[in-house]
């Protein structure tokens, strides 16, 4: 929620109030994807009220996997007060995670919202086909699971649908 100037074009100085942001820097492509990233989390951050509704309430969090040493990967739910879940998955290395099973609360097919390795923001592209069937598989304490491909360095958002 805290974004300081120039962050939202990976700016590569801080930020001087004697002068402008270098904006000329949206000329290449991986600050012009910082930027389109970063309108995306805003417009998502909007439309999605279990990244939000529920902050100051534990009902609103709940870690999938935090004690994943060997991969560096966490995964996390947030809900919403109607109970819509967004599955939030991040991989703090530069190996990509193919297959990776994470456990889901319910069945339904879980749509990427946001994978912030997309060629969309001048990254890699390594996807999951845009969406996910939750299989009837236990993982992690919970009765389904998504096998993910989850890139290097990088965060997945999904949202479930019906």
């Amino acid at each position: 929620k805290l974004l300081f100037m120039g962050s939202e074009l990976a700016q590569r100085r801080e930020w001087d109030h004697d002068g402008s942001l270098d904006w000329h820097l949206l000329e290449h492509s991986p600050h012009a994807g910082i930027q389109r990233l970063v309108r995306d989390l805003n417009r998502l951050y909007r439309e999605t009220p279990a990244l939000y509704q529920v902050d100051f309430d534990p009902d609103g969090f709940e870690w999938i996997d935090w004690e994943d040493r060997d991969s560096s990967v966490f995964s996390w739910l947030r809900r919403d007060h109607d109970g819509n879940i967004v599955v939030c998955v991040t991989n703090f290395t530069p190996v990509i995670r193919y297959d990776y099973r994470i456990g889901v609360p319910s069945a339904g097919v879980y749509t990427e919202a946001i994978n912030t390795d997309s060629s969309e923001y001048s990254r890699g592209n390594h996807c999951n086909a845009g969406s996910i069937d939750a299989e009837n598989c236990e993982s992690n304490g919970r009765p389904y699971s998504l096998k993910l491909t989850v890139p290097p360095l990088a965060t997945l958002i999904l949202r479930r649908t019906a």
